[in-house]
């Protein structure tokens, strides 16, 4: 952030009309400043370790190197800035790879204001976006392992432990939670359900991503799917 605490944002993307909206958004906010702009995937990493932003609204079709491959590079370096990929559609092949690649949200083009604004607060306060409609449908569309059992609790911890040690750290409140994040809940939906402070649920997320050695709760979410931790109770969105 700057010295006056304002979040610093790069924008990536390859048409300039776009670039200029994302601006005159962004720029109406007091604690939102734009640093720079980026036209292409290659100019965004070279920008993100010139300029070191906390957010980079990342487009993902763009010519020289894609969003995709961008976001991986520059999470590749250990950058702390957090990465929003932009995509036109809600469920979206390149969305997903986006996730994957350790970007920590996904927005339409299309974005309320409003909405895109609060998505910059939350990923530079160090969370990440989850909308559960839209990412659980998501997730069930392009996970690479499409039919899991499903498992929870205990037992889920049991059934993942031969493919994965890192489960085994976990403790049984912590995989239930680790569930609940892939439902997309907030920490104080996660705290009702269980009967716990929101302070308790944050020590826990915070445990899970540490064990699991994961960036956010995007990639909790991503890793809980992809490994067949959970998957979509109700799959007919």
């Amino acid at each position: 952030m700057t010295d006056t605490g304002q979040i610093r944002i790069l924008l990536v993307d390859d048409q300039p009309l776009l670039r200029m909206g994302f601006r005159l958004i962004l720029e109406g906010e007091d604690d939102l400043c734009i640093v720079g702009e980026a036209s292409d995937g290659a100019d965004a990493v070279r920008r993100v370790a010139e300029l070191q932003p906390d957010v980079v609204l990342m487009d993902v079709r763009m010519p020289v190197l894609d969003g995709i491959e961008a976001t991986r590079a520059i999470t590749g370096t250990g950058s702390a800035a957090r990465i929003i990929i932009l995509t036109t559609f809600d469920v979206d092949e390149y969305a997903f790879a986006g996730l994957q690649a350790g970007a920590s949200a996904f927005l339409l083009k299309d974005v309320d204001p409003a909405d895109l604004v609060s998505a910059v607060r939350v990923v530079a306060s160090g969370d990440a976006v989850v909308a559960p409609r839209i990412t659980r449908r998501l997730l069930e569309t392009y996970v690479r392992n499409p039919e899991p059992a499903r498992v929870s609790g205990t037992a889920g911890a049991a059934a993942r432990t031969a493919r994965d040690p890192l489960l085994e750290d976990l403790t049984p409140r912590e995989t239930e939670v680790l569930g609940a994040i892939s439902e997309g809940l907030s920490n104080a939906e996660i705290a009702h359900r269980y009967f716990l402070s929101e302070a308790t649920v944050k020590t826990h997320v915070r445990r899970i991503l540490s064990k699991l050695q994961l960036r956010d709760r995007v990639q909790a979410v991503v890793y809980a799917y992809e490994t067949g931790l959970v998957v979509p109770s109700n799959p007919d969105y």
